[in-house]
C-alpha cells in the first residue's frame, strides 16, 4: 500500500509539471521576483517602510488629539464663572491633547485684552497643528518619489536591454534579455504600489487633520465667547 501511495504521489506530481508546461504556467516566489528588479528594488522598499511607519504613527497620534471630552469647556465655563481658575488649569493640565493646551494659554492670559488672549491660543494652536502635521511632508515625497525611482529603474532596465542586444548583434538571445526587461518592469510596478498608497495615506491623515482642525477652532471659538460674556 504504501508503495502504491508514493507511485500515485510521482504520477501526481509528474502530471503537475506536465500541466504546467502544458499552459504555460510560471511560478516565481515573490522575494525571487523582487530580486529580479536589482539594487533599485532596495530604496523603494526604504521608502515603503517609511510610509507604513509615518502612517500609523500619525494616525494614532491625530486619533488621539481629536479624543475631546464633549463636557469639557462645560467644565471650564462652571470653573471660570465661579473664578476657580486654578481648578480650571488643573483641568486643562491633566488632559493630553490640543484643546486643553490651548485653553490653558488662554486662561492664563486672562486680565489681558481680549485681542492678546486670543494671539496667544492662536500661537499655540498653530503649533500643535505643526506637531500633528508632521512627517506628512515626508510622506508626500515617498508617494511623488517611489514611482520616479521606479522609472529610473525602469530605464536603467531598458538601457540594459539595449546594450545587451547591441553585443548579441543579429544572434539575440531572449534568455539573455530577460534580466534587463525584469529590472525594468518590476521597478516600476513596485514604484508605483509604494507611491500609490503612500498618496491615499496621505490624503487619508490630510483630511483627519483638517477635523482636528476644525475642532479646535471651534474650542477657541466657544472660549473666546465665554471671555466676552461678563462684558454684555
Amino acid at each position: 500500500m504504501r508503495l502504491l501511495f508514493l507511485l500515485q504521489s510521482n504520477a501526481n506530481e509528474l502530471a503537475a509539471e506536465v500541466l504546467a508546461q502544458e499552459t504555460g504556467e510560471i511560478k516565481m516566489p515573490f522575494f525571487e521576483l523582487a530580486q529580479k528588479g536589482g539594487w533599485i528594488m532596495l530604496p523603494i522598499l526604504l521608502l515603503s517602510v517609511i510610509a507604513v511607519y509615518i502612517f500609523f504613527e500619525r494616525f494614532f497620534a491625530i486619533r488621539r488629539a481629536s479624543q475631546i471630552d464633549i463636557n469639557f469647556m462645560n467644565r471650564i465655563k462652571d470653573y471660570i464663572h465661579d473664578s476657580k481658575f486654578d481648578a480650571a488649569l488643573a483641568l486643562c493640565q491633566s488632559l493630553h491633547n490640543p484643546a486643553a493646551r490651548m485653553v490653558e494659554k488662554g486662561i492664563n492670559r486672562i486680565g489681558r485684552p481680549l485681542n492678546d488672549v486670543n494671539t496667544a491660543i492662536e500661537n499655540v494652536g498653530k503649533l500643535e497643528i505643526y506637531k500633528l502635521e508632521r512627517g506628512l511632508p515626508l510622506l508626500a515625497t515617498v508617494a511623488g518619489g517611489a514611482p520616479m525611482i521606479g522609472f529610473l529603474g525602469t530605464v536603467m532596465g531598458m538601457v540594459r536591454a539595449f546594450y545587451d542586444m547591441s553585443r548579441q548583434a543579429n544572434n539575440i538571445d531572449v534568455g539573455l534579455l530577460s534580466n534587463g526587461i525584469y529590472t525594468a518592469l518590476i521597478t516600476t510596478v513596485a514604484g508605483l504600489i509604494v507611491g500609490i498608497i503612500a498618496y491615499f495615506a496621505y490624503n487619508v491623515l490630510v483630511a483627519r487633520v483638517e477635523k482636528v482642525v476644525f475642532k479646535l477652532e471651534g474650542t477657541t471659538t466657544e472660549f473666546m465667547d465665554l471671555l466676552n460674556e461678563p462684558a454684555k
